[in-house]
């Protein structure tokens, strides 16, 4: 495609940095003081606590704590504050190869600037941390204690004393003495939480709904309208399906190499639970056990695709390595991995406990079950797992290594024994429907049925040619057609009969040898009809060549037919001979699965879903204030191990932990919506994401923001970008669930990004510059800003072509307009009720009700249809309305742009990529206008959520 740009740039440069994001530095310290927690810490705990810490102290040294330091071990403190170069410590970690700490080959030595940090805090000291806790053992770990619902804190401030989250959160606020800053102003609060809870951007109708709100609740009634919303499931459905790596099949051609085909079934499930508002609870026993607790419910056989998503056709060992490290990650928050090959370096992992884990999937397997409606399972079906192998034992690999297996020494199934859980497994017996799924009678039914029809079609077609003519080699054909279809609709009864005997001792016509004789007589007479049939092709052919006669080639082509013909002669022969024995052999119509499943799978559900687990809640709520608040309460949110200190917050994340599990007097138990409504309607959802100067005291004291003085901006993900380019522009299909999308329709397709295709190497180009999921592993997605997401804004056929479509429809609607400050309503998304087109509107709002913004005072500018244009483009895009100097900008900017595009000879041809179907307006001064709206969609404040 040629594009055509004005060859000036300038104003446009402008236009894209207006708002570009900014945070004010924080003030140096001009004598930086060392933080044991945040910079000796952490380097102890990589160099030197595998053999120091609370798993094993060498020589009685311990060195997770500074107090533990100080205390030393067998050869006294580590530290000598008053010679701090006759330090123990800093001896050894000098030393010479031989006495070198970490030792040779067991970690690299300090750096230099380590080591000057270490000396340092020594120089200084060696300051303990006032609120440093030292385990007396890795059982004492904070999180491997249940949770307790601490009582709420009372604080000083009457509004942060209203909420139980924010009472926690003002607490340490006091005790920090921190000020947080004044809410965020009504409109970033509305598009905050229409983005956090669906994921798309409000409408302007839907803005100036919320502004005329006075009432108290006006914002608590928009969440509940929010979590109500059937887009809720897709915008939280997404966030899960990061966490439980979701990834539709790949593989080469037809082969699946990874995943499984239709695995969308699950990610349909995932959204409908959420929508449901399902326990959460119930969600873990679902997916892991699904197949044991409900092995009929097709809807619920959905879940197992959690596991079914493991599969890997090249190796069973990296299938369950997957399984048994990112079900601990996902659920538990624990590295069990990295006991694969020798006991956790840092946690109380045994390998023999990696071991034990991976028993409880050892036996099972993955398959897809055939759906009404369709006998091609390439096509469609249910992806599910189920115990293939209950007697297959797990044997402990020396080294990790799966070619020394330990085979004399087989491990039962259960869980870290740190936990000191009651893993009881009881093997479940499992109703015919479940393990002989290809005899459920809708099968039966449309197999006859479509054997039958094909029965049918080749009689009427044998009747025509018996009435046309008669004796030919197209009747005779036809009679031999008609022969296989019919004998393949007998063959697929007497083989039903064949397999109910076999299967379930039911038999009405005969013993179980007699029909499995006869199922097996069926299958050779299609055979040998088959046979006729080619032979009587063959005999066609070779007819044919010996009446064109000595033609050019034809005398090799006749010997090869000949040839043939005898060959399929003797294949009739060969078929006549094979009836004539009495076999019992014969195809069966469809496998039968064991009746029984080990009930592995439902302990460990049961154990990780019961209110005494201490890690499933705490984690879970983990990855919602994650999503919320842009960074989590516990940082590294699936490893709550030993490397995971007690954050600052741990009671406030306990506190929401009990509270998931047992609900309130409006929410069940497990209730996530109940959560996720605690969080964001608390102070601190709505904290502003402004601090001016006046907060430079709080840099000081938290620079990082980790105790919640103020709201981050966040960077919308990949699938809210593109998703909201789409609702801006009223061209979002909300059509919900349906098999996976090709990805690479996305710039044509405009279904929510979730129902695209993703996999290994297959995924929307678009998504992946704006940090899409890897669907190997994503449970913390990262955020970065690059030229290359400006580009794709840029040149993407998406936003350039919905620029086109939207600004079209503003125009259009500012030409029907005869009033100066009516906006428009939008397109609706389908979250809210639908508005009339034209409702009255409000009375004008002050700017400070509305948000940041000028109120419209120059009746002059309110007149001219290209102000009003710009107001509503950013009431459409931004959700607020332009500043008087963005205005004037921007009108300035529609006038350049105009002029420069009427005149040809001052473009520039430029060639992109793909066109939009939609293609620019002829006209310069809508054009201009379509430029306007594809700049405010690289503008910061639309892909920034403050």
């Amino acid at each position: 495609m040629l594009q055509t740009l004005p060859r000036p740039c300038s104003l446009l440069q402008v236009l894209l940095a207006w708002c570009a994001f900014s945070v004010g530095a924080a003030a140096a310290d001009s004598a930086h003081k060392v933080d044991f927690a945040l910079e000796i810490q952490p380097l102890l705990k990589e160099k030197c606590v595998f053999c120091h810490g609370p798993l094993k102290q060498e020589a009685d040294l311990r060195l997770d704590a500074a107090a533990l330091l100080i205390k030393g071990g067998d050869s006294g403190s580590a530290v000598k504050t008053d010679v701090p170069a006759d330090s123990l410590i800093l001896e050894r970690i000098l030393a010479a190869e031989g006495e070198r700490m970490p030792p040779v080959g067991e970690g690299d030595p300090l750096t230099g600037e380590e080591v000057a940090r270490l000396r340092a805090w020594i120089t200084a000291g060696a300051p303990v941390p006032p609120d440093e806790k030292v385990l007396s053992g890795p059982e004492d770990h904070w999180a491997y204690h249940p949770p307790v619902q601490a009582e709420l804190p009372t604080v000083s401030r009457d509004d942060w004393n209203q909420h139980p989250v924010d009472r926690f959160i003002a607490r340490q606020h006091e005790k920090s003495g921190l000020t947080p800053v004044p809410q965020a102003n009504r409109r970033e609060l509305l598009r905050r939480i229409y983005l956090d809870l669906i994921g798309l951007p409000p409408t302007p109708a839907q803005m100036e709904d919320f502004l005329a709100d006075a009432s108290s609740d006006a914002y608590e009634k928009v969440v509940d309208q929010l979590l109500a919303s059937p887009q809720y499931g897709e915008r939280w459905g997404r966030h899960w399906m990061d966490v439980w790596r979701y990834s539709d099949w790949d593989g080469y051609r037809t082969q699946v190499r990874g995943s499984q085909r239709h695995i969308w079934r699950w990610r349909d499930w995932i959204v409908e639970s959420l929508n449901a508002d399902k326990g959460y609870d119930a969600m873990i026993r679902e997916m892991l056990a699904g197949d044991e607790i409900a092995p009929t419910d097709e809807k619920i056989l959905r879940a197992t695709g959690f596991l079914a998503r493991n599969y890997h056709n090249s190796n069973r060992e990296i299938w369950m390595d997957a399984t048994v490290e990112h079900t601990a990650k996902a659920f538990l928050g624990i590295t069990i991995n990295c006991a694969r090959c020798h006991d956790h370096k840092y946690d109380p992992i045994s390998q023999a406990d990696y071991y034990r884990f991976r028993a409880i999937f050892e036996p099972y397997n993955v398959r897809v079950d055939r759906l009404p409606g369709t006998r091609d399972l390439t096509k469609d079906g249910l992806p599910r797992i189920y115990d293939a192998h209950a007697e297959r034992e797990t044997l402990i690999f020396e080294g990790g290594d799966e070619r020394r297996a330990i085979k004399d020494k087989p491990v039962a199934p259960g869980v870290p024994e740190v936990f000191k859980a009651d893993f009881d497994v009881q093997p479940v017996e499992l109703p015919e429907a479940a393990w002989a799924t290809a005899f459920r009678e809708f099968i039966e039914k449309e197999d006859v049925a479509l054997f039958e029809a094909a029965a049918k079609t080749s009689r009427e077609k044998l009747d025509q040619l018996t009435k046309s003519s008669p004796g030919s080699v197209e009747h005779e054909r036809a009679e031999l057609k008609l022969q296989i279809d019919e004998l393949t609709l007998a063959s697929l009864q007497a083989r039903w009969l064949a397999d109910k005997a076999k299967y379930f001792g039911e038999s009405t016509d005969g013993s179980l040898d007699a029909l499995t004789r006869n199922a097996s007589r069926k299958e050779r007479e299609i055979k040998l009809v088959t046979s006729r049939l080619a032979l009587l092709d063959q005999e066609v052919t070779v007819s044919k060549l010996r009446t064109t006669g000595e033609e050019e080639g034809n005398e090799k082509k006749l010997t090869d037919a000949e040839a043939a013909l005898v060959k399929a002669q003797a294949d009739i022969t060969a078929k006549q001979k094979d009836l004539e024995e009495d076999a019992v052999e014969y195809t069966a119509i469809g496998k039968a699965y064991p009746a029984r499943s080990t009930g592995r799978r439902t302990a460990l559900a049961d154990w990780l879903a019961s209110t005494k687990n201490p890690l499933t809640a705490r984690v879970a709520v983990n990855h919602i204030w994650l999503r919320h608040f842009g960074q989590p309460l516990v940082e590294n949110v699936f490893d709550f191990g030993l490397n995971s200190p007690e954050p600052p917050y741990a009671a406030l994340l306990d506190w929401l932990a009990v509270e998931l599990m047992k609900g309130s007097s409006t929410a069940q138990p497990w209730s996530m919506k109940h959560v996720h409504r605690l969080i964001v309607t608390s102070q601190a959802y709505r904290l502003s994401s402004h601090a001016d100067v006046t907060y430079a005291a709080n840099r000081g004291i938290d620079s990082d923001n980790r105790l919640l003085w103020k709201r981050e901006p966040q960077r919308l993900e990949a699938e809210v970008v593109r998703d909201s380019v789409l609702a801006v522009a009223g061209s979002l299909d909300c059509a919900t669930g349906g098999p996976d999308l090709d990805f690479t329709e996305g710039e044509t397709v405009f279904r929510r990004s979730l129902y695209f295709r993703t996999a290994y190497e297959k995924q929307m180009l678009l998504l992946t510059l704006f940090d899409a999921a890897n669907p190997g592993d994503c449970y913390r997605r990262s955020t970065s800003v690059i030229p290359q997401q400006a580009l794709a804004l840029a040149n993407s056929p998406i936003t350039l072509g919905q620029a086109r479509t939207l600004a079209g429809e503003i125009w259009t609607d500012v030409q029907n307009r005869t009033s100066k400050d009516i906006h428009p309503r939008g397109a609706d998304t389908g979250i809210v009720e639908s508005h009339d087109a034209s409702p009255p509107h409000p009375q004008p709002l002050s700017p400070e009700y509305r948000g940041e913004g000028s109120s419209k005072s120059d009746s002059q500018k309110q007149a001219e249809p290209d102000y009003t244009f710009i107001d509503q483009a950013f009431e459409r895009i931004l959700s607020r309305p332009p500043s008087e100097s963005e205005r004037q900008l921007c009108h300035d900017f529609l006038a350049a742009q105009a002029q420069r595009l009427s005149d040809a000879a001052s473009l520039t041809p430029i060639a992109g990529g793909p066109a939009p179907k939609l293609k620019a307006s002829d006209d310069p001064h809508q054009r201009a206008r379509e430029n306007l709206v594809h700049v405010l969609f690289n503008h910061n404040d639309f892909v920034t959520v403050r």
